[in-house]
């Protein structure tokens, strides 16, 4: 059995286990600066979830959370508590459907809301990317996390998966963050594509 077979297979067997529809790639409301919905693979996020940086007493933010798969999902395995922002109404919505099905609906809470203004909640202290925008929406993202760091100084950690060029020259810049490590997630699938790998910073 292939890779992408056997991560075809995963993602059925997860989304029934979660009680969740999260399939399929859409793109009818993306563009230049916002990208097309495209779940992160399970497989992935069995990587993060058995790497001990998520927890339940963590409160994670997932940046373009989509159909919620991220939330559902380390809610799930991590007992953390989740929070998906999605600029999308359709995408939105898709999401508060699964919540009302998913078996860890409850510990996941989801906001219509455009990333570059929200203000992060104080509680938290985990945030997820997967390319959900431009790097120009990220600085501006990065500046609404910073602002809620210097109101309530805390450990905040922020997770990349599949980062572009773009995002990793920006993020290796900033002088608040610190690269604490690298989950490689090269091996999961066909091909060596060395974006397959979640980048983790902490905020100094």
């Amino acid at each position: 059995m292939g890779k992408q077979q056997s991560e075809e297979i995963l993602t059925l067997q997860w989304d029934k286990l979660l009680r969740i529809k999260t399939t399929g790639r859409d793109d009818s409301m993306a563009d230049q600066y916002r990208y097309p919905y495209e779940p992160t693979p399970y497989s992935v996020l069995e990587r993060l979830a058995g790497s001990g940086y998520i927890s339940k007493r963590n409160v994670l933010l997932d940046y373009g959370c989509g159909k919620g798969r991220v939330d559902f999902y380390l809610s799930y395995q991590t007992r953390c508590r989740t929070l998906g922002i999605e600029y999308d109404p359709r995408m939105y919505e898709r999401a508060l459907s699964n919540q009302q099905t998913a078996v860890s609906g409850r510990r996941a809470s989801f906001v219509l809301v455009n990333a570059e203004q929200y203000p992060v909640p104080a509680e938290v202290d985990r945030c997820y990317f997967f390319n959900p925008f431009s790097v120009e929406i990220l600085q501006k993202v990065m500046a609404r996390i910073l602002d809620s760091y210097y109101e309530n100084p805390r450990n905040i950690q922020l997770y990349f998966y599949y980062p572009s060029d773009e995002y990793v020259a920006y993020l290796m810049t900033q002088e608040l963050l610190m690269f604490v490590d690298e989950i490689d997630c090269g091996d999961l699938f066909e091909g060596k594509d060395p974006r397959e790998k979640i980048l983790i910073f902490e905020i100094m």
